[in-house]
């Protein structure tokens, strides 16, 4: 039984096809890890935009009663002793402590959602090239495993420049400059 000769050729083939597949494995991970900061991140804003919401209702609710106090202190006939009116002025005053207290909270809660809105585009930024990768370099692993099959090079000539595509963007993945 005769050994059929093993075009050199198909050593590289081989070769670019085993990085090729590396490559594409790790962008997978890379590009799932990113998509999971973007929804754990989204979740986390969304967290903080509730909490923001109820710390606004509780502040508006001390607003409605420090109003209301206002216009019944207002209201006292002239001759109220000024123990009542000492009464409503303290009331007023804990009223605007405390809407003070929840307009602060508001702020530092607002800030918080927004860092996490940040990290969330950040990484959607930074896992669409891996997305993007894994299509090219899968397409170029496809006609290199198609080259082989049937031993033709010029086939495999052109699953080149896709995984080189594919490539560009693993490596656009990391450091974001397309």
């Amino acid at each position: 039984m005769a050994e059929e000769k093993k075009d050199p050729w198909l050593n590289y083939l081989a070769l670019t096809t085993v990085i090729f597949a590396v490559c594409a494995t790790l962008s997978t991970f890379k590009g799932g890890g990113f998509s999971t900061k973007s929804v754990i991140s989204q979740a986390q804003a969304s967290d903080q935009w509730s909490f923001y919401q109820a710390k606004a209702i509780k502040g508006d609710l001390y607003q409605v009663e420090r109003d209301a106090l206002k216009v019944a202190q207002d209201a006292l006939p002239a001759n109220a002793p000024e123990t009542q009116r000492k009464v409503y002025a303290d009331k007023v005053a804990e009223y605007d402590k405390k809407v003070a207290k929840y307009t602060a909270e508001k702020a530092q809660i607002m800030q918080e959602a927004r860092a996490l809105e940040d990290a969330r585009d950040a990484a959607q930024r930074q896992g669409k090239p891996f997305g993007v990768a894994v299509i090219f370099l899968q397409v170029a692993i496809l006609i290199s495993s198609i080259a082989g099959l049937f031993k033709q090079r010029n086939i495999w000539f052109a699953a080149l420049p896709v995984g080189l595509v594919g490539m560009l963007y693993f490596a656009d993945g990391f450091f974001l400059f397309l």
